[in-house]
């Protein structure tokens, strides 16, 4: 089969090595901008680590797997879905793909405002690690009390928050650290329970919090907010913002529970997506992490199995959640496992993620140890 896979993140990489496994002999085109890819969930361990330890180029998995790497960008619309569905092609860089199947997981973009050099995204840290950031950023500031301010108490923030807090210790930086965040508690889309442990360790660390906080700007040396409930304008000395905005769904293609995008709720037969830009009409997760398009990738590689050889019998995606970890820092952790209300915390929260993540580099190495 000639099959081309749109996108090089974890689920285009979990659905790559799927059919590989069960069809050795497929040819695979896959389509990616970068010239890496991006173990993107581990970004914050770049104030310990190095970057390139989250690094895998294309062009060594190109090797490893005798696939095809094509740097590109591709965007679907409708239009070009349907010509795709019906020509079994696809244009790019001015070349003809011919395809079997068609696998969309190129993701959803993070939430970016324009930025001044002292205010960072995500993507600042894909560019470079945290701790060469940071060195070359407070080197630069020359106020007498420094401050840096974390927007976003979602599991991407929190993470980087304790991460950042750990690095100032380290190289005995008196900066002041503050988590700016929009709601009333922080990892809101996880149990009761997780912020309370967060916010008690905040407070052990002398993290300043802002609950119900917007972010509007950051000057020079400042960080501008409002207040959510009284529309409350706030100023408060800044030297660094570090924002994160969530993701921004905008370009999500809807499935059916077998991974084929629907048009007019009609199934598009040889074309499927996976990971944070698919939502799949089925009871499955459909959360944006790094799990559920794993999940979804190596369910998409079974159904084009399936499909090319017993049309119809499809497998649907019925898979929930298997459990969430947080890391705060390098020594701590909180998560639920099996069923939500499972709380862990410390030690064996801090295991079971490392467990969690050591299983995605085996995916990477070829060795699948997931349980279907």
């Amino acid at each position: 089969m000639e099959i081309v896979i749109v996108g090089g993140g974890y689920a285009g990489i979990a659905a790559m090595t799927a059919l590989l496994k069960h069809a050795p002999d497929s040819c695979i085109t896959l389509i990616d901008p970068r010239t890496h890819h991006v173990k993107i969930t581990h970004l914050h361990e770049t104030f310990r680590f190095p970057l390139s330890d989250l690094l895998v180029s294309f062009a060594d998995i190109e090797k490893r797997y005798g696939c095809r790497h094509i740097a590109a960008s591709v965007h679907f619309d409708t239009e070009k879905l349907q010509l795709c569905q019906q020509t079994k092609q696809l244009i790019i860089n001015d070349e003809t793909i011919p395809f079997d199947y068609l696998l969309i997981a190129s993701g959803c973009e993070n939430r970016i405002l324009d930025h001044a050099e002292n205010v960072l995204g995500l993507q600042d840290f894909v560019a470079s690690a945290g701790s060469e950031l940071f060195n070359r950023l407070l080197a630069s500031n020359y106020q007498s009390e420094q401050s840096i301010s974390v927007v976003g108490g979602g599991a991407t923030g929190i993470q980087f928050l304790f991460e950042i807090k750990q690095f100032l210790s380290r190289i005995k930086s008196k900066a002041s650290l503050r988590l700016i965040h929009s709601g009333e508690r922080v990892l809101e889309q996880f149990p009761r329970g997780f912020d309370t442990y967060v916010q008690s360790r905040m407070q052990e660390l002398d993290i300043a919090f802002y609950p119900n906080t917007y972010y509007r700007d950051q000057h020079s040396n400042s960080i501008l907010l409002t207040e959510k409930h009284t529309q409350k304008h706030i100023e408060l000395s800044s030297s660094l913002s570090i924002l994160f905005l969530g993701k921004a769904q905008r370009a999500s293609h809807i499935a059916n529970a077998f991974g084929q995008i629907l048009i007019d709720q009609k199934p598009l037969p040889n074309i499927f997506v996976a990971g944070d830009c698919s939502v799949y009409q089925s009871v499955g997760s459909n959360t944006l992490t790094a799990q559920s398009a794993v999940r979804k990738g190596q369910l998409v590689a079974r159904n084009i199995l399936r499909h090319s050889g017993l049309p119809g019998l499809l497998e649907p995606h019925l898979r929930p959640d298997l459990g969430y970890v947080v890391s705060l820092g390098s020594a701590d952790a909180v998560g639920w496992i099996g069923i939500e209300n499972n709380l862990v915390t410390g030690l064996p929260a801090l295991t079971l993620k490392e467990l969690i993540e050591a299983q995605y580099d085996l995916l990477l190495a070829g060795i699948d140890t997931y349980w279907v």
